[in-house]
């Protein structure tokens, strides 16, 4: 469901929250520097994804894979265009309320999983829940439920060094979704692992959408983990060049 706003000869379409699709991208561009030494990672980007699907991003290294996903997770801001993220235009949103939409809203999964070292499996997946300020009991039972979820129910008092690098991909998996997203947001999350691990976290990722009610992003060139998508839109030289 949309509204519209305004007055005069001008009308925006606004998105309603928890309706019409999870992220809109209008006309997207991204430069670093500038003169002819500009980078352009983006040209005019624009897609949908709707609520509940999984859509992956295909291209090589250079592509714009990375600057498109921390432009809609409200890590990077755009020099043109506009990025709607459950009904909200991330535009309209100061620090504090970006810092809000990732808190609240996005789970973000790295290639580098990003896992504190001096902190178990639970404590790490525990950590955003902190710093929300949740209720203790809530949290450790949202923690145990996540770590089952991902398969590592049994590792919960573990550290980081002593998991494996699948297993750590699991944990910032479980992290990810601690304060019920609507989005999730990875960056080639299998870039670091072997392509039988690799396989398995794509699946997993794939179940958490389906188990969790989410929407997912997931940018990775891994040919084999394309088929798991619901969608597929590939990057060239900062533009949609297939889907």
């Amino acid at each position: 469901m949309t509204r519209s706003t305004g007055a005069g000869s001008g009308t925006a379409v606004v998105d309603v929250p928890g309706s019409g699709p999870m992220v809109r991208v209008e006309n997207l561009h991204r430069s670093y520097g500038s003169g002819a030494a500009a980078v352009h990672a983006l040209r005019g980007v624009s897609f949908e994804v709707p609520r509940g699907e999984l859509v992956a991003l295909k291209g090589r290294s250079g592509s714009g894979k990375t600057t498109l996903l921390n432009l809609v997770g409200g890590l990077d801001t755009a020099d043109e265009g506009r990025v709607s993220v459950d009904g909200t235009d991330l535009a309209g949103l100061g620090e504090s309320g970006l810092l809000e939409l990732r808190r609240d809203r996005i789970g973000f999964v790295f290639q580098s999983f990003g896992l504190i070292p001096i902190l178990s499996a639970a404590e790490n997946v525990g950590v955003p829940m902190r710093l929300r300020k949740a209720d203790p009991r809530e949290r450790e039972e949202r923690v145990g439920l996540l770590l089952s979820l991902v398969g590592l129910a049994d590792h919960a008092a573990q550290r980081p060094g002593e998991l494996s690098g699948g297993q750590q991909q699991r944990v910032a998996i479980a992290r990810a979704l601690a304060n019920r997203p609507s989005l999730l947001i990875a960056d080639e999350p299998t870039g670091q692992l072997d392509a039988e691990t690799g396989l398995a976290v794509m699946e997993l990722l794939r179940a958490v959408v389906r188990a969790e009610g989410l929407t997912a992003l997931v940018a990775t060139h891994d040919a084999q983990l394309l088929g798991l998508a619901d969608r597929v839109l590939e990057l060239a030289d900062g533009e949609i060049v297939r889907e």
